[in-house]
């Protein structure tokens, strides 16, 4: 990773050929498959034409190029969820044949899920569920299994950032998705929520997993909130989009919930909450990865 170091007057006046030729002096010196440019604040207050700037570039350097149209002024999964798009319009191929039991996961990142090693689990937990082959895109998968991506007989959205991704590989090769994340189990304990108002704070689809899993318990109120990515087709009425910390300690003093599952980080913002507290570790809230640390 490296930054593009250009003065305030270069980047003002849109000097893209400094760019250009600070990458192409990087590529001499790096034994790379591809180079991406990523989009900053100032890129983005001037109106850098990324199009442009990719075509200058890939003449210059004999490399694919990438870009990735960010700003800086948004949320990790802003920039995931278009890094993993443009990563497979770029190098996903066109013919493959389908391979029996292989799933692809979409959206799994170091920040949406929980734990040491959660690929790990979500590849042992996807073998149980009778896969033949597990690739997670993003945790150990390789430009090679991009290329192949075709090839999958299914893909599985574990996070908002997955879903764009999904659509377009759908869209193109055919290959049908399903929204859920296994390791939702995991956050949930073996208990009866009848009769429960429940909160569940997290990702999206991790908590609608969440949700998911609380229903086959027996619960029916439940609630999913985040401070993160929101898709409106994957939420119900009754969920939530947080932004400041008086929004969840006005929701959770509002609705008067008998259980919330969210990482534990959020507790000391509703220090007089009364109701149970079951931990669901989100490394994007906390930053940690487990509860050794």
């Amino acid at each position: 990773v490296f930054s593009a170091g250009l003065r305030d007057m270069d980047a003002i006046l849109g000097r893209d050929d400094k760019l250009v030729e600070k990458l192409a002096m990087a590529a001499e010196k790096i034994d790379a498959n591809f180079a991406a440019i990523i989009g900053t604040p100032v890129p983005a207050t001037i109106g850098t034409d990324y199009r442009a700037l990719k075509r200058l570039a890939e003449k210059k350097i004999d490399l694919p190029i990438i870009t990735v149209e960010t700003t800086g002024m948004n949320l990790y999964d802003f920039g995931a969820e278009r890094a993993l798009e443009a990563i497979f319009k770029t190098f996903t191929a066109e013919q493959a044949e389908t391979i029996p039991g292989r799933i692809g996961v979409l959206g799994a990142s170091p920040l949406d899920l929980a734990g040491k090693h959660p690929e790990r689990k979500l590849e042992e937990k996807l073998l149980l569920e009778g896969a033949s082959q597990v690739v997670i895109y993003g945790m150990g998968a390789t430009l090679e299994d991009i290329r192949n991506a075709a090839s999958a007989e299914k893909n599985l959205v574990v996070s908002p950032a997955g879903l764009r991704a999904a659509e377009y590989l759908k869209k193109n090769f055919g290959t049908e998705y399903e929204i859920r994340c296994p390791l939702a189990e995991d956050m949930v304990p073996e208990e009866d929520f009848s009769g429960k108002k429940v909160l569940c704070v997290h990702q999206q689809v991790m908590a609608n997993s969440m949700r998911d899993r609380i229903r086959r318990l027996g619960g029916e109120d439940v609630t999913v909130a985040t401070w993160f990515m929101r898709k409106p087709a994957l939420a119900e009425p009754q969920d939530r989009i947080l932004t400041e910390e008086d929004e969840f300690e006005e929701l959770v003093e509002k609705e008067q919930f008998d259980c919330i599952l969210a990482d534990r980080t959020l507790q000391p913002i509703v220090r007089d909450y009364p109701g149970a507290w079951i931990h669901a570790p989100h490394f994007a809230v906390s930053g940690k990865l487990g509860d050794d640390e």
